[in-house]
């Protein structure tokens, strides 16, 4: 396809998104862009939040890891469903009954001001990390389709990346967002139904195509060798514990769980979350089990990331324009709400936005949210200088030590009353990770053993010792 015709549809879908933007502004204020005013109909956010659960990594790489791991996911998912459930009867109670803006607030009432700082500070290291690697991702995707053709700078490219998710969230903030990524779900999933239906049509219908996918082990799910590292018990805990660090120690995640109107219709969210999470990933399987079954007939020779999209490359172009959608729907539906979740964090953290003058606080939000949008525009700049995949994924892996320490954090916090001075958490929070990295590096001689998810339990394992060793007493009152 021309990159006419496939900047147009890209063009429309945009002009969609900020034409919702415009709708759900309302007052402008900051109650409305970090907390939509506390109006938010839960069926929505919980329709959103599945494709901001599925990043565009999510999208690529789920399906084209079918043919090296059959469908051995859906054992983390199961996990990811209890990690959901938890955060419901855990922690969205502790967060509705302090009424909290950013939840790293919880942080300076139980520690102090420099714990809320020190979690914070982590949680936006990590987002933007996470959320220019997203960026990078489709700015990559979208250039030899329409910015190389029209020899359009790389920089240009991603400065128009950027600006888009800038201009439909820097009225409304989260209330628009709640919106706007109730449709990038829903072309999320439009796309990959679209790709699902097509191909068990081609593969003589779906019980034929799941038959095969059976004949070759495709779709086994359940693996019970202790060294395989698809084995149950590993799986299913790493999915417990990502989701209660990714999602619920994260403000970004968190933010749209405080919009909903109560603790009530917070935890029907929840729920239906993960309900509609597991379906959503196991119906990526399948796309994936599917995708590998039509390039082996068709002889497409691409396999992992490459996958999908070499096959929807040998589809029509409605097929190729869906899936370009589904990309930017997956990776946007991230972004947009990463730009904003920054912005609360900072203002509330870092600024104390809500005990300054009314007339400084929208400014100073303003500015952060440009600001932040600045700093996703240099460290996407900073990735294409480096060119090479393995490093940036090494600075994605890297962030993630950061949710160590906000797990030893919130856990010490939650189930001890022992007290810890604020001065000691910021130094045990930073050298935590420091020291898991190294025992990661050096597991092989240490253990006989390579660690992967493991390393966040003992990251916040560590945190959650040293502050107990740190500790004096109790505190005198429920924070």
């Amino acid at each position: 396809m021309s990159p006419y015709c496939t900047i147009i549809p890209i063009a429309i879908y945009f002009g969609v998104l900020v034409g919702i933007s415009k709708l759900t502004a309302g007052k402008k204020d900051n109650q409305t862009f970090f907390k939509a005013n506390k109006k938010a109909p839960w069926y929505l956010v919980a329709f959103g939040m599945v494709g901001v659960s599925l990043s565009g990594l999510t999208f690529i790489s789920v399906p084209g890891a079918v043919e090296s791991n059959s469908f051995s996911y859906l054992q983390m998912v199961m996990g990811n469903v209890v990690g959901y459930w938890l955060i419901m009867w855990v922690l969205l109670p502790l967060y509705y009954k302090m009424n909290l803006t950013s939840i790293y607030s919880y942080l300076g009432s139980r520690y102090g001001k420099r714990s809320q700082k020190t979690g914070s500070f982590f949680f936006l290291l990590s987002r933007v990390i996470g959320a220019s690697l997203r960026l990078y991702l489709v700015a990559l995707v979208l250039r030899p389709l329409i910015f190389a053709p029209l020899n359009i700078p790389f920089a240009v490219t991603v400065a128009i990346t950027i600006a888009l998710v800038w201009l439909y969230t820097h009225k409304g903030g989260i209330k628009t967002i709640v919106w706007t990524d109730t449709l990038q779900t829903f072309f999320l999933l439009a796309a990959m139904l679209v790709f699902v239906f097509w191909l068990s049509g081609q593969l003589n219908g779906f019980g034929a195509a799941f038959d095969q996918l059976s004949e070759q082990n495709l779709s086994q799910v359940f693996f019970w060798e202790v060294n395989d590292g698809r084995q149950f018990f590993r799986s299913f805990l790493t999915g417990i514990l990502m989701t209660l660090v990714m999602n619920g120690l994260d403000q970004d995640m968190m933010q749209k769980n405080l919009t909903c109107r109560s603790l009530k219709e917070a935890n029907k969210n929840m729920f239906s979350l993960s309900l509609i999470f597991f379906i959503v990933n196991a119906l990526f399987l399948f796309l994936g089990g599917f995708l590998t079954l039509y390039a082996q007939q068709k002889g497409i020779d691409a396999k992992g990331d490459e996958l999908f999209g070499a096959v929807a490359q040998q589809a029509s172009g409605f097929f190729y324009v869906m899936f370009i959608l589904g990309v930017i729907a997956a990776t946007y539906s991230s972004a947009d709400s990463a730009l904003t979740s920054l912005t609360t964090a900072f203002c509330v953290d870092f600024l104390a936005i809500e005990k300054r003058p009314t007339d400084q606080q929208i400014a100073l939000r303003k500015k952060a949210h440009i600001g932040f949008s600045v700093v996703l525009f240099v460290v996407i700049l900073i990735f294409g200088s480096l060119n090479n995949r393995g490093l940036i994924f090494l600075l994605f892996t890297a962030a993630g030590f950061t949710y160590g320490p906000l797990l030893g954090m919130y856990a010490f916090g939650l189930f001890t009353r022992k007290k810890v001075s604020d001065l000691f958490v910021p130094v045990i929070a930073v050298l935590s990770p420091v020291v898991a990295y190294l025992i990661k590096e050096n597991a092989v001689s240490l253990f006989g053993t390579r660690l992967t998810f493991e390393i966040l339990l003992i990251n916040g394992a560590m945190t959650f010792i040293a502050l107990f060793l740190m500790s004096k007493g109790n505190v005198e009152e429920d924070t």
